[in-house]
């Protein structure tokens, strides 16, 4: 199946061998218009799709009020490419599948904004009449902008990512967590993906976690549980710590919590984060570099994968104020002092939902060495460490990891297992 390489540049993804579907999928396209459910307000956004089995490329253009569809692509330029196979798409026109679910199969490939390609699913009914499987929704609260991703039906679980990362870092987890019977929250935190903070918010944890709180007031959702890795477990960890009883269960994927030893201390409190908003970039084989070196082995990050996450952060930072947030969060987790009245590990004992922490051996920037300070503090939580693991193990080691997420999800409430940390392969 042909789809979009780094650059732009075409390439061939697996797919499973299929008899021609020519005419039925373009029949699924001319019916796009009598399905479509319409848009916010201005909004104006064109998709190509690619179904390279039969050779055929869809030009959607989609606005407020209507869509129109073609055979083929005039010279606007897309926002979103689209690569899938007849099949694929058939069963994502017909319900059987959700967009999250062919990309976790690896059938289907985006390229170009991210949020956009994702919330085509959402825009159109299903046959008989019938809800999309899933939907990218704003929530709207003072000083910020939620972008959110909502599928499945069940108990409320919320994904939030790390630092410099978006919903793209738990795609293949909320696919997998719906199949779990749970209702799959993926946030962008404001400032990052395709959510808007403001200039002068502070960017920290407990900031965050208000944020999340208030998102949940929005949506109606009383109690939750709560995934996070890296920064977005950081920042779990302080919901759970303001507002206890409205969190089930909580899984730390390496979060960052507070470093103990500080040594460029001084320096970072110098940094002005407020020189982000000066213009500048970085380049993609930068940003490649950074996001490969989370990983102990470079290899199990898919390159359809690494292509999306590195579009979404370059599009990302292009923006002053994403610049700012990225800046000003990183230098807040630095500066969190462990230790004192206020510190971060005396007011981790104090941390009431049953908690998961799972940490890498090859973790580059959260070492596994952390798992001991949180043994200190709170020793009645869960700790497990993966072998050959980096910073992110939800992408890293999926199976592993989506196991560990749903037997903690399934046993809270239940009385505690033994503490410790538990090495697994």
């Amino acid at each position: 199946m042909r789809g979009i390489g780094p650059g732009g540049s075409v390439g061939f993804l697996a797919c499973p061998a299929l008899p021609p579907r020519s005419p039925r999928s373009r029949q699924a396209f001319r019916t796009l218009p009598t399905r479509y459910l319409g848009a916010a307000k201005g909004f104006d956004a064109t998709y190509h799709v690619r179904l390279g089995d039969v050779g055929h490329t869809f030009e959607v253009r989609c606005t407020e009020a209507a869509v129109r569809v073609r055979k083929g692509t005039t010279r606007r330029e897309p926002d979103v490419v689209i690569a899938t196979d007849a099949g694929t798409w058939l069963r994502l026109r017909a319900g059987e599948l959700a967009g999250l679910d062919a990309f976790r199969e690896r059938t289907l490939y985006a390229r170009g904004r991210i949020d956009l390609a994702l919330a085509f699913e959402g825009m159109f009914r299903l046959p008989n009449g019938r809800d999309p499987i899933m939907r990218v929704h704003d929530v709207r609260l003072k000083g910020r902008r939620i972008s959110t991703l909502t599928l499945g039906d069940g108990p409320d679980v919320v994904l939030i990512h790390g630092l410099g990362s978006a919903k793209t870092s738990f795609f293949d987890t909320a696919a997998a967590l719906r199949h779990e019977g749970y209702r799959v929250h993926v946030i962008d935190l404001p400032g990052f993906g395709s959510s808007k903070g403001s200039a002068t918010a502070p960017y920290s944890a407990p900031w965050f976690a208000e944020t999340v709180i208030d998102w949940m007031d929005a949506l109606g959702v009383d109690r939750t549980h709560v995934v996070g890795n890296s920064m977005g477990g950081r920042v779990a960890l302080e919901v759970g710590l303001r507002a206890p009883e409205r969190v089930g269960g909580l899984v730390l994927l390496c979060p960052a919590v507070a470093f103990v030893k500080r040594g460029l201390h001084p320096l970072v409190r110098l940094l002005r984060p407020e020189l982000g908003l000066l213009p500048h970039r970085i380049a993609r084989p930068v940003v490649a570099r950074q996001l490969f070196s989370m990983f102990a082995d470079p290899d199990a990050l898919d390159p359809s994968v690494a292509d999306i996450a590195v579009d979404e952060f370059q599009i990302t930072y292009a923006a002053a104020g994403a610049r700012l947030a990225f800046l000003r969060a990183a230098r807040n987790l630095y500066l969190d002092a462990p230790f004192g009245p206020d510190g971060f590990y005396p007011r981790l004992a104090g941390l009431e939902p049953e908690a998961l922490f799972v940490w890498g051996t090859h973790d580059p920037l959260i070492p596994a060495g952390f798992a001991r300070h949180v043994r200190r503090w709170l020793p009645d939580a869960r700790q497990v460490l993966l072998e050959g693991c980096g910073h992110v193990p939800q992408i890293e080691r999926p199976e592993r990891t989506l196991e560990l997420i749903v037997e903690h999800l399934r046993r809270v409430g239940s009385p505690a297992g033994a503490p410790g940390l538990r090495l697994v392969a």
